[in-house]
């Protein structure tokens, strides 16, 4: 599929991380890179916010060259705003790609006009998507981001693939969920694989990949172009690394070890605290209990372990928890 977009030239089938509020902030990105991601897309970002230079909206917009390629994903529900805004972005710092927000289910996004309110309105959709286009013109490609649906009662996301196609966007990713499932259920991979074959440009699939077996399981099955891996990501980072691997020779990777596990924890909170996003350590470790109690999914004794991560507040903490949680295992 002939497509601007290089990442998928020459048959490549690329993993991208899934834009996630609060979690794929400029540290974590770093790490997925490192560990395989092939493509980044910002946490989703206001368009108004950015028009009105907020400086903490345009602190979601930052990345690293290593990072590339990387697109800035914008929510709103003007097309025009969101064009100006989509241009104040690339004045910045030119990502990649900008990426509009069709598909988050959160009630404050949706009140406001944005994500997958947009669904239930194709016209609305057309009038974002090419006001987007139009603004950025050619200086980068614009892609879009949508569920299969409102509701179950209300699939549409082949013909808003369509519509999308046609107002100009270089790829579309879709989340096999409606936004009234919001992340409960199973992902709906018949209707992604509709979109892929309604559609010249390039569809990524997004939903329940947990492993390289499901990514090759997809490429296999479906008409996809990529695939986008989101909640696993959050556990287990090295999913990009693993997927590569089965991809390459068919065989499950060892699962990584618990201390190596450890050690990447450890380093995300230093890393984090190294960054501006949060502030002072205490700021940045409390900020952070919730990713720390996410890595722990899974492993041996993860309830009381979670329950002493869920009040740190410095990294001396996590750094004796993690001692201390290794030391157990051990004897």
């Amino acid at each position: 599929m002939s497509s601007p977009l290089p990442w998928f030239a020459n048959n490549a089938f690329p993993l991208y991380l899934a834009p996630m509020a609060g979690v794929t902030d400029v540290v974590f990105r770093s790490i997925c890179k490192e560990l395989g991601a092939d493509v980044m897309v910002t946490e989703f970002v206001s368009a108004e916010g950015i028009i009105r230079q907020d400086d903490r909206t345009r602190k979601y917009t930052e990345f690293t060259d290593e990072q590339r390629p990387c697109g800035v994903q914008l929510f709103g529900g003007d097309g025009e705003r969101m064009g100006e805004a989509a241009k104040k972005i690339i004045d910045w710092k030119r990502p990649d790609f900008i990426d509009i927000n069709f598909g988050c289910p959160v009630n404050k996004v949706v009140a406001k006009n944005g994500g997958s309110s947009l669904l239930k309105n194709c016209a609305l959709v057309a009038s974002v998507a090419s006001g987007v286009a139009k603004a950025v013109g050619n200086l980068v490609p614009v892609t879009a981001k949508i569920r299969i649906g409102w509701d179950e009662k209300s699939i549409n996301a082949p013909d808003v693939c369509h519509i999308l196609e046609e107002e100009g966007m270089q790829a579309i990713s879709v989340h096999g969920r409606t936004r009234a499932q919001s992340y409960r259920g199973e992902a709906n991979w018949d209707i992604i694989d509709a979109c892929a074959r309604a559609v010249a440009v390039p569809v990524v699939g997004n939903g329940d990949i947990h492993s390289g077996e499901d990514v090759q399981h997809r490429r296999e099955t479906t008409a996809v172009s990529g695939i986008m891996i989101g909640r696993a990501a959050m556990q287990n980072p090295w999913i990009f690394r693993e997927a590569k691997q089965y991809l390459a020779t068919g065989k499950q990777p060892e699962p990584v070890s618990l201390p190596e596990r450890w050690e990447m924890i450890v380093r995300h909170c230093q890393m984090a605290m190294q960054s501006d996003r949060y502030g002072s350590e205490r700021q940045t470790i409390m900020a952070m209990r919730s990713r720390l109690m996410t890595y722990c999914k899974g492993f041996p004794g993860a309830k009381p372990l979670r329950q002493k991560l869920c009040t740190v507040s410095s990294l001396a903490e996590v750094e004796d928890i993690a001692a201390d949680y290794l030391r157990a295992i051990s004897d």
